[in-house]
């Protein structure tokens, strides 16, 4: 287990590690609901909400799965968000044309935004690499792709890749595969793939044994309804931030139940920031500006006027603030001393004030 620091990842001069502020990452998903004006709108809201990158899916429905009849390919879980379904019908529903990406981008970088994608065969790789993007997200329902994770990593770009249900051993081989191809930038996200899914199914302790065992930046991708879950993890290590974007969750939008607004989203970046620099680094006697308050903690002072030779009792003395005087610890070890001056209530008590 490599317990080094792991190095930075540079994505467009954008520097990612745990000396930078978090690097979050709108995922537009299908929530623009098949209209560009609504997908524009959604850039331009998240640019003022102060991300740091947006993120289409690059998929058809046919390149994503088949379209069949089979109770294979149907949603038929109670409990699933899009039951009812087929997989190629939800697919066809939610996908982003791909003659919008390059305008999407653009307009994503007219915005100061980096912009990329998650490309879900080998074709949507060549694709987006006639975009020029920058790196690569590889969603958790990917992450045993070997092929697909073999030809991403030949671009030899920086590479994101979530890890829901992957086991370690699973993992292990898509980063291996990620490194001997070409990669050398990689953060893995921490993934619950359950939309949405439950703050009691985070586990974000797993965040530093990612870091750890593979020694690569590691972020969060989450699916829960509120930040707190990824505010979190920013608190654990987390340097990159993964949630989806909707302009409103009651007009709908395939993702719409767990995305967050605008709103939300604006809060989360300035929330992790503040929970970034909050995690700071080990520290005791104070910081820079605690250091003025020390004066208003507790030492001994006289608290009757006493004269020279009088006997300092609990009676004359106190232990008050400010902290100008001796420490309190020497409460006992003063008591029963005499004084050689004449002292006011009030004087903060020195050990010249004593005979020797």
């Amino acid at each position: 287990m490599n317990k080094a620091l792991p190095f930075e990842v540079e994505i467009a001069g954008r520097r990612i590690g745990r000396q930078h502020k978090p690097f979050v990452i709108a995922e537009l998903s299908g929530n623009h609901s098949q209209s560009l004006e609504l997908a524009f709108e959604m850039v331009e809201a998240a640019a003022k909400a102060g991300v740091d990158a947006i993120k289409l899916q690059t998929y058809t429905a046919d390149t994503m799965t088949l379209d069949c009849d089979s109770e294979d390919f149907q949603i038929l879980e109670n409990d699933n968000l899009w039951q009812g379904n087929s997989l190629h019908n939800l697919y066809q529903k939610a996908y982003t044309p791909w003659e919008w990406h390059r305008t999407l981008f653009n307009k994503a970088k007219e915005l100061g935004l980096i912009a990329f994608s998650s490309p879900f065969d080998i074709s949507a790789v060549d694709f987006l690499e006639s975009l020029d993007v920058p790196c690569y997200k590889i969603a958790s329902f990917e992450n045993n792709d070997i092929p697909l994770i073999k030809r991403i990593a030949q671009t030899g770009k920086p590479v994101i890749m979530s890890t829901g249900m992957a086991s370690l051993t699973e993992i292990s081989e898509a980063v291996d595969t990620l490194r001997v191809h070409g990669c050398s930038q990689i953060v893995l996200l921490k993934c619950t793939s359950a939309y949405p899914a439950s703050p009691a199914e985070a586990n974000l302790k797993t965040i530093e044994h990612l870091r750890q065992t593979f020694n690569c930046q590691v972020g969060i991708s989450d699916h829960t309804l509120s930040v707190g879950v990824a505010l979190t993890g920013v608190a654990l290590g987390a340097t990159v931030i993964e949630k989806h974007f909707v302009l409103s969750r009651a007009a709908g939008g395939v993702d719409a139940e767990f995305s967050l607004e605008p709103y939300e989203f604006k809060f989360l970046v300035q929330e992790s920031e503040k929970a970034a620099q909050a995690v700071g680094k080990v520290l005791y006697g104070g910081a820079r500006s605690e250091q003025a308050s020390k004066k208003y903690r507790r030492s001994i002072y006289i608290a009757k006027d006493v004269v020279e030779g009088e006997v300092l009792t609990a009676e004359n003395i106190r232990v008050v603030r400010p902290g100008l005087g001796l420490a309190p610890k020497h409460y006992t070890d003063v008591i029963g001393q005499q004084v050689q001056y004449d002292l006011k209530k009030g004087t903060a008590l020195s050990w010249e004030h004593f005979k020797k």
